[in-house]
């Protein structure tokens, strides 16, 4: 698998089972609505991705390096995506957690850094 974000291939580092593609509908929030009947009218404006990675204990050097190519209010991100294959589109970032620091000889690692990803 290959992840890349502004042309920085991330990939080797994702955890097992940390990476999921989720493809998200946008609708139109005033006309979509069910009638009296039951009946459901959508009126969807966008079809979206959102990608949620997941890592595991990271040295200083690569969870920095991963989060300064995320600095950028948008940026664009090149991975697999299950409808389209690898594709290139633009994303945001949300919160980025990495709960647990700790030293191992000397090299400061971090352990749970989490974030999803949202197109624009």
């Amino acid at each position: 698998m290959l992840i890349k974000i502004n042309g920085v291939e991330i990939a080797a580092y994702p955890a097992p089972g940390q990476f999921k593609v989720t493809i998200l509908d946008l609708d139109d929030a005033d006309a979509t609505n069910r009638t009296v009947d039951g009946t459901m009218h959508r009126s969807r404006v966008a079809v979206k991705r959102q990608i949620e990675m997941g890592f595991p204990a990271l040295p200083q050097t690569k969870i920095s390096a991963i989060l300064k190519v995320m600095r950028s209010p948008f940026f664009n991100v090149y991975y697999p995506d299950p409808m389209d294959g690898y594709v290139t589109r633009n994303f945001y970032v949300g919160n980025r957690p990495a709960a647990v620091p700790f030293e191992r000889n000397g090299v400061m690692f971090w352990e749970g850094l989490q974030f999803t990803l949202t197109e624009k």
